[in-house]
Order: C-alpha cells, then sequence, then structure tokens
C-alpha cells in the first residue's frame, strides 16, 4: 500500500528561466532625443508621450509614443532603477534640480549664476 502523498512535503517546481531575447534594430531606424515625456494611463495601460523641447519653443511636438501595461511599467521602473543605480556608480551622482521646475532649470538660466551661459545679443 502507498502513503499518500503530502502536499507540504513537495518540492516547488522550479521555473526555467526566460530567454534573453535578441533584439534587432532595422537599419534604417533613426535614434530619437527627447527631453520631456508626458505619463498619462487607463485602468489596463501606460501610455508615453516623448518629445523634444528646445529653449525659446512655447511647445513641443511628441516623437514617440509608447504604450505598455502596468505589470510592463513596474518592471521597466525597476530596470531603470537598477541601470541608474549602475551609472551613478561609474560616474557619481546624478543631482535633481531644486528650483521651481526642470523647465526653469534648463531653459531659463539664472542671470546672478556665474556658471549660466551669457545669452546671444
Amino acid at each position: 500500500m502507498s502513503e499518500p502523498s503530502d502536499p507540504a512535503k513537495k518540492k516547488p517546481k522550479k521555473r526555467p528561466l526566460p530567454k534573453q531575447v535578441k533584439l534587432e534594430l532595422p537599419p534604417d531606424m533613426v535614434p530619437l532625443y527627447a527631453n520631456l515625456v508626458r505619463i498619462a494611463h487607463s485602468p489596463s495601460e501606460l501610455v508615453f508621450d516623448f518629445s523634444r523641447l528646445l529653449p525659446g519653443d512655447k511647445s513641443a511636438s511628441v516623437l514617440s509614443r509608447v504604450l505598455m501595461s502596468p505589470l510592463s511599467a513596474k518592471l521597466l521602473q525597476r530596470a531603470l532603477a537598477e541601470n541608474l543605480a549602475k551609472y551613478e556608480t561609474v560616474f557619481g551622482e546624478i543631482s535633481i534640480p531644486q528650483k521651481k521646475s526642470l523647465a526653469d532649470y534648463l531653459f531659463k538660466p539664472n542671470p546672478n549664476d556665474p556658471e549660466s551661459p551669457e545669452e546671444e545679443k
């Protein structure tokens, strides 16, 4: 007679690690630089609109829109945190401006700051 199996004594099955996905970039792909992102969300997705705002511009056109599931966005957040920590280990801490807004810091230099570039006349 065999003994009844006890589920508490069973070893949990090991899940195989996901295989590394090979990313292929199309030869005609043009990289975009963005310094502004607008983030919106619904219950089922997050929407990232990447733009570039240049000094003196009043508006910015969306260059790329990326939609992600909440889980994918959370995993992206984790990956960004890990990569920024590695970056700061190599290059030093990234300081976040403490002025009114990032746009003020980037596009409205303080005239009393000796390190701010002088405007062309």
